[in-house]
């Protein structure tokens, strides 16, 4: 019976609220009269009936007028003593007018023992069900919806299905619906939220705002890290139009949110340029770039797709994600997943010979900075001959197009990663010198938030794990772009070459990296440690790791010229002709066969790559054979 009541729609509750205070009145009235009067005087004669009808109308009006019936009964205080109070001084001052008017004699005490009886019974059942609600709900959860819209609306009425969630209030900044009542909850300015959160004790704020640009999502979020609450969001627009998520579907709020941008129209005929109709092929698609230029290039209705990955699982997870997706859109589209190694060019060419490749997106590579300096002969293997055997099999079959995906740590590298990185760059550019069967081109752009490797899901967990945060230094700063952003200018940048071009993409600006750290820690609803707060997340610094540079750049030299699109621009860079590269090749591969460390480090440093190394070699089995 009480969970049934509990939930009835908000305006019964409230009538039967309002009828329970009809009753009250009532008995306050009589009460009042019958304590007084002797048994042998009449208290029910009809001219009581009529003041009594009087005193409940003013009262009723009073109490609506006061707000009495818009106090959420689970979240009341004593502080609604004083709203009481008013209302029944004014319907005692109806009682005492009826009487007046009607000519109803009432003892002096009648008015004090009414006053006393109707405020007992008034605040009494108020404080009354609140210990009964809070007895029976305390495991619900407090939350204020930001965004009083359609969405917000509609994510009501989903939380009032369940049992989890409470809704205290709704917040939005159209200072139109402010103070509106939407299916009694109230609408108030963002200016209120932190008296919000202390007056209903909020452990989470939601946020139904799918329609607001990237910069206003932003600007909001960025507001809501100072308070002491988690931040959950429903699913974007896109995602709801397109059936991947559904409304009551909430999600952390990822620091995307805080550091992507708003999204610049694509242009459809670069999109299409390389892909539509032709056979593609896309190497490490199962990596996080690779997958999602693996999802874009599905949009865009190519005859094959050529998934080409080393790694098993992420194989099977890409090519069942995909063939999902193809199924739901009923696309004409042959699916093609293939096992194998860039570091084997029989079976490049094979792969590229059988499926006739038009086009050839090269995201495979070692990325990971400190694994590379590690590991620092399969690094130059894979990174660089890797992307040599994957050039010349291009050519060989004559694949079209051939971007490759490349990284700000090529630019004035102080790794091994990075120089791996700018050779594969010099590689494509020589070749691109060299021939015109297949046109070459680099596309350079910085981290991508939630790839693997990233610190975002590192430090969501470690944040989940009560920390410590761990942070290589305080000054480190990094750019950073959405995944589907930098996968789609990806492929518009590959459709712009004419053949040996640099790419470099327009990252914004970068971050700091403790910031986005401590921004974290607030969104998931926590605080930092320290003096004041000696039980938060710790930040702990631990010092930068083998090749680690604060900060990184995208440029070489200020030779740099805009293209047709506003966020991807065109370098010129230092490169040398395929045979002369090609003799440096032959002495690194050698060395590379014979695990020679130290030769692979002095032969990297002889490329035109403004090799820099900040740390002596840090190969984990040349130290070991070595330190003894």
């Amino acid at each position: 019976m009480f969970e049934y009541l509990i939930n009835l729609p908000r305006m019964v509750k409230r009538l039967i609220t309002i009828i329970m205070d009809i009753v009250f009145i009532s008995i306050a009235y009589f009460g009042s009269l019958g304590i007084r009067y002797d048994s042998s005087q009449p208290i029910y004669e009809s001219n009581h009936w009529i003041v009594l009808s009087f005193v409940i109308f003013v009262s009723l009006i009073t109490f609506i007028r006061l707000g009495l019936y818009r106090a959420i009964l689970r979240f009341v205080t004593i502080k609604i003593l004083k709203t009481v109070l008013i209302g029944t001084t004014i319907s005692l001052s109806a009682v005492l007018l009826g009487a007046y008017f009607l000519q109803v004699t009432i003892p002096r005490t009648v008015p004090v023992i009414y006053f006393m009886i109707l405020v007992l019974l008034i605040v009494g059942s108020r404080l009354f069900f609140r210990t009964i609600l809070n007895i029976e709900r305390d495991s619900r959860i407090s939350v204020i919806i930001y965004g009083a819209g359609d969405s917000g609306r509609q994510l009501l009425t989903t939380l009032n299905q369940m049992n989890g969630y409470f809704v205290a209030a709704f917040v939005d900044d159209n200072h139109k619906l402010h103070k509106l009542i939407l299916y009694g909850i109230t609408v108030y300015s963002p200016a209120n939220l932190e008296k919000l959160i202390a007056q209903y004790n909020v452990k989470q704020i939601l946020l139904a705002i799918p329609s607001v640009s990237m910069s206003r999502r932003r600007e909001i979020i960025e507001n809501l890290t100072a308070l002491p609450c988690e931040v959950l969001s429903i699913p974007g627009m896109e995602e709801l139009i397109t059936g991947k998520a559904k409304l009551s579907t909430l999600n952390k709020v990822s620091i995307d949110d805080l550091l992507g941008r708003d999204p610049v129209k694509p242009i459809n005929d670069l999109l299409k340029a390389n892909i539509v109709d032709k056979n593609v092929m896309v190497t490490g698609a199962g990596g996080s770039i690779g997958s999602e230029l693996s999802r874009q290039i599905i949009n865009q209705r190519p005859k094959k797709l050529v998934l080409f990955e080393l790694n098993e699982f992420s194989l099977y997870a890409i090519e069942a994600e995909l063939r999902e997706v193809i199924k739901q859109k009923q696309l004409d589209i042959q699916l093609i997943p293939i096992l194998g190694t860039i570091q084997n060019k029989e079976h490049l060419v094979n792969v590229m010979t059988a499926f006739r490749i038009n086009t050839l997106y090269h995201a495979a590579a070692y990325k990971h900075v400190p694994l590379v300096e590690y590991n620092m002969i399969e690094g130059v293997k894979n990174n660089i001959f890797g992307t040599l055997n994957c050039a010349l099999s291009a050519i060989e079959t004559g694949v079209e197009s051939f971007i490759l995906i490349s990284t700000d740590k090529a630019v004035r590298p102080t790794n091994v990663m990075g120089t791996t990185k700018r050779i594969a760059e010099l590689i494509l550019q020589a070749q691109a010198q060299k021939q015109s069967i297949t046109r070459f081109c680099m596309v350079r752009f910085g981290n991508v938030l939630g790839s693997s490797g990233s610190v975002v899901p590192l430090f969501r967990k470690q944040i989940e794990q009560g920390g410590p945060v761990t942070l290589t230094h305080p000054e480190i700063t990094r750019y950073f772009m959405t995944i589907p952003e930098a996968s789609q200018l990806v492929i518009q940048a590959g459709a712009m070459g004419v053949g040996g071009d640099v790419f470099v993409l327009d990252m914004g600006e970068s971050v700091k990296i403790i910031d986005l750290a401590k921004r974290m820690i607030s969104l998931m609803g926590m605080k930092e440690k320290s003096v004041e707060n000696p039980n938060g997340i710790e930040i702990r610094i631990t010092g930068l790791r083998p090749g680690e540079k604060l900060y990184e750049e995208l440029l070489i030299g200020d030779n740099v010229s805009k293209s047709s699109h506003p966020r991807i621009m065109t370098a010129k860079e230092i490169m040398l002709d395929w045979h002369e590269l090609n003799l440096l090749l032959i002495e690194l591969k050698n060395a590379c066969i014979n695990a020679d460390v130290k030769l692979v480090r002095e032969l990297l440093l002889t490329f035109p790559a403004s090799f820099n190394p900040v740390d002596g070699i840090c190969d984990l089995v040349w130290q070991e054979k070595y330190s003894n």
